[in-house]
């Protein structure tokens, strides 16, 4: 019961983005200083690029003098232009970036604006200004959910004073359980459209309430695990090592491209917490990531006869497999036993 009236609460689904067709789609983000907006805006970048469109990131915070430098390293790092002037005002910048997105056939167009520690009326009128100047299509609110019951203050805040149409939770990746995400529905009534879930940029998931409610309730969530391996791991490759497991002829070699793939997947804690039960065992247990590096480095030092038939690895190869991947003994026995 518990768990259907937090996704009551939480309203329906709802994370399209209603692009415009002819003319870009401009989305201006806001929020406070260091709710991550300038990453959000990578993030979506990338979300948006993966969609087949073609993004532009305007640099519009000229209150903190990294941001413009940290938004051009995300779009070279993702191949997305930045739009970026110096010594400029974020309203003419915007004007030029709108125009400069029309001429170079930029379908969206992604502003980061300008954040404070806390709302005041010289943020307000910066940001009133641009949505003035812009019209955008649509207005994300990034927060911190890590923040709690201030998160939700400054929602509502924002959305009195300026309106929004959607909210992107950042920083859900720690042990915070997303509580915010409920109360920020309830006092704005706006839907929660993304949340942030990693430092990296291809970490920003879409927003479902069903899988909020069983991450509050510490119930795992194996959709979002299922996901993670689809876009982790080669079916076809995962197909073969099924039937090498049937057929008893698994060696070390599958076993390394096995844990290659389960790396790709995030941090283990994060995906083991995904597993009904287990999530709300997690807490204060310490998934030592050092022990996968230690068994890879391990089966690198090995032959490629050593890593298809463990068993020829006797003492003299132990000692040599041990010395190159910089273990010891007792873990390269550890490794074979295993």
């Amino acid at each position: 019961v518990v768990h259907d009236e937090l996704i009551k609460l939480m309203g329906e689904s709802d994370t399209a983005i209603p692009f415009k067709d002819g003319e870009p789609t401009v989305i201006m983000l806001v929020g406070l200083q260091g709710s991550g907006k300038t990453t959000t805006a990578g993030k979506l970048a990338k979300t948006i690029f993966s969609k087949g469109r073609k993004p532009l990131l305007v640099a519009a915070d000229i209150q903190r003098p990294a941001a413009i430098e940290q938004l051009k390293v995300l779009g070279q790092q993702l191949t997305v232009p930045v739009y970026f002037e110096s010594n400029a005002q974020p309203l003419k910048i915007c004007k030029n970036a709108l125009k400069y997105a029309k001429e170079n056939s930029h379908e969206v167009v992604i502003v980061d604006t300008a954040g404070r520690l806390h709302i005041d009326d010289e943020l307000m009128f910066e940001l009133k200004e641009i949505k003035e100047e812009l019209s955008p299509h649509q207005i994300y609110f990034v927060c911190d959910s890590m923040t709690g019951q201030d998160a939700v203050n400054s929602a509502k805040e924002f959305n009195t004073q300026l309106g929004f149409d959607g909210v992107i939770l950042t920083k859900l990746d720690g042990d915070t359980r997303g509580g915010a995400a409920i109360s920020i529905r309830a006092v704005t009534g706006k839907p929660i459209k993304f949340v942030g879930i990693g430092e990296k940029l291809d970490r920003l998931e879409e927003f479902h309430p069903d899988r909020m409610a069983s991450r509050i309730l510490g119930m795992g969530d194996v959709v979002s695990l299922v996901e993670r391996v689809q876009q982790s791991i080669d079916m076809e490759e995962a197909q073969k090592l099924s039937k090498k497991l049937q057929d008893d002829t698994i060696n070390l070699n599958d076993f390394l491209m096995q844990l290659q793939q389960i790396k790709k997947m995030g941090p283990l804690k994060e995906v083991l917490g995904m597993i009904p039960g287990l999530g709300n065992k997690m807490d204060g247990l310490n998934v030592d990531e050092k022990q996968l590096q230690r068994v890879e480095s391990i089966i690198k030092s090995m032959t490629i006869t050593e890593r298809e038939s463990p068993d020829i690895v006797n003492g003299s190869r132990r000692q040599r497999v041990a010395n190159g991947s910089g273990t010891t003994i007792q873990d390269v026995n550890q490794l074979l036993k295993q």
